[in-house]
């Protein structure tokens, strides 16, 4: 498995999302990126963040170009542990509910980023797989300080690539 592409494993009718990314970034530059509303609107989308359990997530991603309604995703907050793991429900009109998860480690002067999203139907899953790497290589990017990838674009490269 290229971990960089990502994971997919069927359980059953669902599936679950997994990647694994290093990151030459302090973990706290990491923690940053995912966790504060401001910087995550940078590479993902305007977000309302809550920062603790039973709080409040509310994103509109900037990307896939569909209507606001299709798109908005909204949760609660399930885990909370700055700067190790942040985890939230994952609510969105054209999919399942499911949840998200982001945990990172210290890994010398950089991080490891572990993704996961599980809880979708395998279809939706199989859908998400490329964006959700899209959405990855944007927050390495924001985090690098250099221009964000295009989403569609890193899509379609992604969806024809090897996994």
């Amino acid at each position: 498995m290229n971990d960089r592409y990502g994971e997919l494993v069927i359980d059953g009718e669902h599936a679950v999302i997994s990647f694994v990314r290093h990151l030459p970034f302090p973990i706290e530059a990491v923690w940053s990126a995912i966790a504060d509303p401001e910087q995550r609107a940078a590479w993902f989308g305007e977000t309302l963040l809550d920062g603790r359990v039973g709080g409040v997530i509310d994103m509109l991603p900037t990307d896939p170009p569909v209507p606001e309604r299709a798109k908005r995703m909204t949760g609660r907050i399930l885990v909370w542990d700055p700067p190790n793991v942040l985890e939230h429900e994952w609510k969105q009109a054209i999919v399942e509910d499911s949840v998200v998860r982001y945990e990172l480690a210290h890994d010398g002067d950089g991080t490891v980023l572990k993704f996961s999203h599980r809880g979708l139907g395998v279809r939706n899953a199989n859908g998400f797989v490329p964006g959700t790497h899209a959405f990855l290589d944007r927050l390495e990017a924001h985090l690098a300080g250099t221009p964000l990838p295009d989403w569609a674009q890193r899509y379609q490269e992604v969806a024809g690539g090897p996994r």
